[in-house]
């Protein structure tokens, strides 16, 4: 936590000449753009793989149909065919979950009142008149939604809801072209459309994140997701 906590420190330092008060705010910016730039060969990796799979899906359409009543050589038979075609079923999750311990360091850094034994200095930083160890209920308390903290809510939940349609488009056109599993026999699968009904608004739930968590793990959240969106807009064209 310490050593997190001098980088995001020294990345603030650096960018006080430009942003003035709100530097840390920025430094968690450029930190999550850096995050997404290491994670990004495995984004390629899983746009590839979303590719290849919905290559796969003429195969395993005709293997449902061979193996419709033996769902153990079914499953096996699906398997097989994606380790032939070197395609990891997992792979579009790598992405999501190399940034989970990312955002935690940051929830539990500007959670902590102390760091190694000493106060949390990183706490005293804002965003304009938000601070970035504050929540939106704290923001709410001290001023109401239209006050100086409140109005930086309202600008972060109104980029959510933005990011949040795009996506919400996005998605749906990308289920549309490649369909997580093709019909067999003229019947779905089970729960598939459950699956394929709710998936497209699941950037909209970025909201309640954006709501519950320190200022500076919502401008983590923000960031990445958009960036999230604006990548699977140039990598499934």
């Amino acid at each position: 936590m310490s050593v997190f906590a001098s980088l995001v420190d020294h990345l603030a330092d650096l960018l006080q000449p430009l942003f003035g008060a709100s530097a840390a705010a920025a430094a968690i910016v450029l930190f999550t753009a850096l995050v997404r730039l290491l994670v990004h060969p495995l984004s390629r990796a899983a746009a590839r793989g979303q590719k290849a799979r919905a290559e796969l899906q003429p195969r395993i359409a005709e293997l449902r149909r061979t193996h419709a009543k033996n769902p153990e050589r079914l499953q096996r038979a699906v398997l097989d065919l994606h380790t032939e075609a070197k395609v990891s079923p997992l792979s579009g999750c790598l992405p999501s979950l190399c940034q989970i311990p990312a955002f935690f360091l940051l929830y539990h850094l500007f959670s902590s009142t102390s760091i190694g034994g000493e106060a949390n200095a990183l706490l005293s930083h804002q965003l304009l008149a938000a601070p970035l160890g504050g929540r939106w209920a704290d923001a709410l308390g001290d001023g109401g939604p239209f006050g100086g903290a409140g109005l930086v809510y309202a600008a972060l939940f109104a980029v959510v809801a933005g990011v949040a349609f795009f996506s919400y488009r996005l998605t749906k056109r990308t289920m549309a072209d490649r369909p997580l599993l093709p019909e067999a026999d003229g019947q779905r699968v089970p729960g598939l459309g459950a699956i394929t009904g709710v998936m497209p608004f699941m950037s909209f739930f970025t909201l309640v994140t954006v709501a519950v968590v320190p200022l500076a793990a919502a401008l983590y959240v923000v960031t990445s997701t958009t960036w999230s969106v604006v990548e699977r807009a140039v990598l499934y064209r």
